[in-house]
């Protein structure tokens, strides 16, 4: 069974450009990662749980930060595991220097026996669009992509 994930792209508008809020995941294999390795805040859904009710969960859960107003569905996209995620998008701001992220346990190093705890996301940024499509791993650059198709084809606010 294909697993679902449902995150929110948060956006916010500058005078230089739309800007996405992406979040870093934590723990020692991604620590020195960073171009192909941000992510949109997001999870998987529970049994009984709606893909907007999920990613309005994981949002909070990987930032620490509440998701108020009504979200914009940007569609459903086949990760190359073969996950799909459903993202939503969000007009909104954070400051990233408040993250608050949960904790995960992971076996570190692999095959080891030994596990560490680590926050699920290490920190938050806000990005321009072409910098969020270097930032953001492989497949998830369409979500980037249909929140600017979605923002050029509206007026102007």
């Amino acid at each position: 069974m294909t697993k679902l994930s449902a995150g929110v792209l948060l956006y916010r508008r500058r005078a230089t450009g739309v800007e996405v809020l992406l979040v870093h995941p934590g723990g020692p294999f991604w620590a020195r990662k960073d171009d192909g390795a941000w992510s949109i805040p997001k999870g998987e859904a529970a049994p009984g749980e709606t893909v907007e009710e999920a990613a309005r969960r994981e949002f909070a859960e990987e930032t620490g930060f509440a998701v108020a107003g009504q979200l914009i569905e940007l569609g459903a996209f086949r990760q190359p595991s073969g996950k799909r995620v459903v993202a939503f998008a969000l007009e909104g701001d954070a400051d990233p220097a408040l993250l608050s992220s949960n904790s995960c346990r992971i076996e570190w190093p692999p095959r080891t026996g030994r596990y560490v705890d680590i926050p699920e996301v290490d920190r938050a940024g806000w990005f321009s669009l072409p910098q969020a499509v270097s930032k953001i791993i492989k497949g998830q650059r369409p979500i980037v992509d249909a929140l600017a198709a979605r923002l050029a084809a509206e007026p102007p606010p």
